[in-house]
């Protein structure tokens, strides 16, 4: 029996692992909210955190652009919190599984980013995720894991994916830029390898340190857009590719944030599958596949730009 607690379990990505954890008869569950527990209170966290074996951090500040005009607030969020949570899983013995992002990249160069890349971000939310990080090394070095995610989307519509097909039902054609490149992750597919990440670092069978939870393979945003379309049955000519000058936003974003996955054959784990056979198993899920179907009987269903 392991005993999980699962922080941010609100967010897409915790419900997904919470729902993955719950389905296994050897896994005992507690799913912390943001409602019911705020991982900034430390004394909340210290409580929390006593008679689990195992700790999944979700909770997080996601909000990049926002980041940039409040970067104390972010850095709260996710690093000075991380690092109470690291001390207080380093005081019972329990395992720290914490989720950061490609974002503590530049997103220079053209090569995967290995696991042991010096990071070098590039805006305010991809600092307060490497203050994060820095924490579990610190405090957890021997039972501390980061695992990095990017692009991440769910089967109930959260993210790119879903509003591409919001947009699809709503739109005739639509502008997606082809200048930013990545690994489009869908959340179970993440939160299958951190149930199995967890159970063996549990075991004693997994390093610690930091791992790459991404997709296989690689695209652009207009590249997914046009994926997203195709496996909807709708025209992927209907996507148009544009570059990142025409949408600008307050945070910059890497242009290349593609993840290296070499670490997973240490702790004796797969990689995740392509993107491609993510995002199709996903559009099978209710909440995509409801809006798939709206967007396929939608006024734009049947038109070609």
């Amino acid at each position: 029996m392991i005993r999980w607690l699962v922080t941010g379990a609100g967010g897409g990505l915790g419900r997904d692992l919470v729902a993955r954890l719950r389905a296994d008869p050897a896994a005992r569950v507690t799913a912390a909210p943001r409602v019911a527990l705020d991982i900034c209170d430390p004394d909340a966290v210290a409580a929390a955190v006593v008679g689990h074996d195992v700790v999944v951090n979700a909770a997080a500040w996601t909000d990049v652009d926002a980041a940039e005009s409040a970067p104390e607030r972010a850095a709260a969020v996710n690093g000075d919190a991380v690092a109470g949570l690291a001390r207080a899983c380093a005081a019972t013995g329990a395992r720290l599984l914490h989720v950061s992002t490609d974002y503590v990249f530049s997103g220079e160069g053209a090569a995967p980013r290995r696991e042991d890349e010096p990071p070098a971000p590039v805006n305010a939310y991809g600092r307060s995720k490497l203050v994060g990080e820095r924490a579990v090394a610190r405090f957890l070095p021997e039972h501390g894991y980061v695992v990095r995610t990017a692009w991440l989307y769910t089967g109930r519509g959260d993210g790119f994916v879903g509003t591409m097909l919001r947009q699809a039902a709503a739109r005739d054609t639509l502008s997606v830029v082809d200048d930013q490149r990545g690994q489009p992750t869908w959340s179970a597919a993440l939160a299958d390898q951190l149930a199995a990440l967890g159970a063996a670092a549990r075991a004693g069978a997994a390093p610690a340190g930091t791992y790459h939870g991404t997709a296989a393979g690689q695209t652009t945003w207009y590249g997914l857009a046009r994926a997203v379309f195709a496996e909807a049955g709708l025209d992927p000519d209907r996507v148009r590719p544009t570059t990142t000058d025409q949408f600008p936003r307050p945070a910059r974003r890497p242009s290349f944030s593609v993840l290296g996955h070499d670490r997973w054959r240490s702790a004796g784990l797969p990689a995740q599958p392509s993107w491609r056979d993510q995002l199709a198993t996903a559009l099978l899920q209710p909440g995509l596949a409801a809006l798939a179907r709206a967007a396929r009987q939608g006024p734009h269903a049947g038109r070609r730009p």
